[in-house]
């Protein structure tokens, strides 16, 4: 965040004390779980993985912030990609996302289905943003760019 932006917060303009709030909140939830991100979003974060069980591969997520769901239509995941995009269901179609004891904040598993040969494409270096299509929310998330020691 520039210094512009704490300036005007500080002298109590509301769309960057909002930002601020935003920015802030996203840091405070990377900050406190010791697991590197793979995407955020304005106020989500999201850790991510692939598994592979019994010959079946999936996207492994967990969504920690204000994204919060209870459905039993499950969630779709768009992968956008340098040269590719892929649409993912979730492999359960009744997903619940649980309280956490920090306030305004919810932690939302989600295992989306992904065939062997897409797997392959999910890296890091090859997406460019994740969409997350879930009830009547949608929420969309940039790569989250690690620093030189994070990478090693």
């Amino acid at each position: 965040m520039n210094f512009i932006t704490k300036l005007k917060a500080a002298f109590g303009n509301p769309k960057a004390m909002e930002k601020l709030h935003v920015d802030d909140h996203t840091e405070a939830i990377i900050n406190d779980i010791e697991n590197e991100p793979f995407a955020i979003s304005d106020s989500n974060v999201l850790y991510a993985g692939l598994n592979e069980l019994g010959g079946y591969y999936f996207f492994q997520t967990v969504i920690v912030g204000s994204f919060h769901v209870k459905t039993v239509k499950g969630a779709q995941l768009k992968v956008i990609g340098n040269d590719f995009e892929l649409v993912l269901d979730s492999d359960m179609i009744e997903l619940e996302s649980d309280h956490s004891n920090v306030s305004n904040r919810s932690i939302s598993k989600i295992d989306f289905q992904i065939d062997e040969e897409d797997a392959s494409k999910i890296d890091r270096s090859s997406i460019k943003q994740l969409a997350l299509t879930c009830k009547n929310e949608n929420v969309v998330f940039s790569i989250y760019e690690l620093s030189k020691d994070e990478e090693e």
